[in-house]
């Protein structure tokens, strides 16, 4: 049985002062019992006297052959009236002391304990601080406030990923219900317009399908490890992923340009063809008709790097960062029309789930260059 089974859990102040009292207790009683015995056995050594003397003590008269043992039992009560009357003393200074003592100690931690009662999602914002000591609890303190200051972050990236992902998502399904109310409300709708119809819903349908799949994809690689680990040729990637998009870049007229050498790596294959994949996919539709792009893969001994360049719109290199995050196309924020906004999230995501690094900057002229470096396989 746990000797703090009588203490409320709650109170670390009590539970310490107990604890010091305690210990104090045992060292007095051992001490006490130590001084009863060596007074004892200092008695003992009292000389015999001949037989038939009286002795004289503290106004007794003693005979010689009891004087021992008078002296004794006389020594050892003082002792002890005098050890109990020091002991009480001592247990009770120390009780005091401890209350005292552990309530200073304590108070950054009661400290703690307010700031952690009075958290909530609209007060994530509040810190404990700087506090008076230099000890365990200063730094508790500040992992503490470490510790919000990361969950502030990931709470408001969640409600703004909720708040653009449910905007993008009630676009479509708007598109799907006015089609529908439209073409219902029409007594007289031909094949024609049912047919026009039935195409313009398949659209919205095809975009929300989209989305929901990249939202699904992001929240796979987002913060979570890999399930699935091979060698994987960069090469081979970036091939598969170009025959996904080949066709509207010869729509477009976009000009691409290959320069690939070996290049491996470790990891999830099908990630890493959807980096590839929206990367290619952004280079295409985010450029001008009849503009190009370039693809270059190269190793060296630390990394195994792929970098996508391509023309397009001017882009501000103050913006540059933000592309990679949810909803953001070429500095615009939820305004294009093919996309979810999602492609260069995912690609963060998916390349940091893989120990490795990405990066954008601008192009001269116009356009963007995307470099992704991921561990080479050893």
């Amino acid at each position: 049985m746990s000797p703090w089974r009588g203490i409320p859990a709650r109170s670390l102040r009590a539970r310490i002062t107990v604890l010091a009292t305690g210990l104090v207790a045992v060292v007095s009683l051992l001490l006490l019992w130590l001084a009863w015995t060596l007074v004892g056995d200092a008695v003992s050594a009292v000389p015999q006297m001949p037989p038939g003397t009286v002795v004289r003590v503290d106004g007794v008269d003693v005979e010689a052959t009891a004087l021992a043992d008078y002296l004794r039992e006389h020594a050892t009560r003082r002792v002890l009236i005098a050890g109990a009357a020091a002991f009480c003393f001592v247990v009770a200074a120390a009780g005091i002391l401890a209350w005292t003592f552990t309530s200073r100690v304590l108070l950054p931690l009661r400290e703690i304990t307010g700031t952690a009662q009075r958290l909530s999602v609209e007060s994530l914002g509040e810190r404990i601080g700087e506090i008076s000591t230099r000890d365990e609890l200063a730094e508790l303190a500040h992992t503490f406030d470490a510790m919000l200051d990361r969950l502030q972050a990931a709470f408001e990236a969640q409600r703004h990923f909720v708040a653009n992902a449910s905007h993008e998502l009630r676009t479509p399904l708007s598109v799907i219900r006015t089609e529908l109310d439209v073409t219902l409300s029409d007594e007289h709708a031909d094949e024609a317009e049912l047919r026009r119809m039935a195409a313009v819903v398949r659209d919205a349908t095809e975009r929300a399908e989209q989305l929901v799949g990249s939202l699904l994809l992001l929240a796979r690689t987002d913060g979570a490890g890999l399930m699935l680990t091979e060698q994987v040729d960069l090469a081979g990637v970036v091939d598969s992923a170009w025959r996904a998009v080949e066709a509207e870049a010869g729509k477009r007229a976009v000009r691409a340009e290959f320069h690939t050498a070996r290049a491996k790596t470790v990891g999830d294959s099908a990630l890493l063809e959807r980096v590839a994949g929206n990367l290619l996919e952004n280079a295409v539709r985010h450029n001008v008709d009849g503009g190009w792009l370039e693809v270059t893969i190269r190793s060296d001994a630390r990394w195994a790097t792929l970098s996508v360049r391509s023309s397009g719109p001017l882009i501000d290199p103050a913006t540059v960062s933000g592309l990679f995050e949810p909803f953001r196309r070429a500095g615009v924020a939820r305004t294009a029309r093919s996309g979810a906004g999602l492609g260069l999230s995912i690609v963060r995501a998916a390349v940091q789930a893989h120990g490795g690094i990405v990066g954008a900057e601008p192009v001269v002229g116009g356009g963007l260059s995307v470099t992704v470096r991921l561990p080479v396989a050893g």
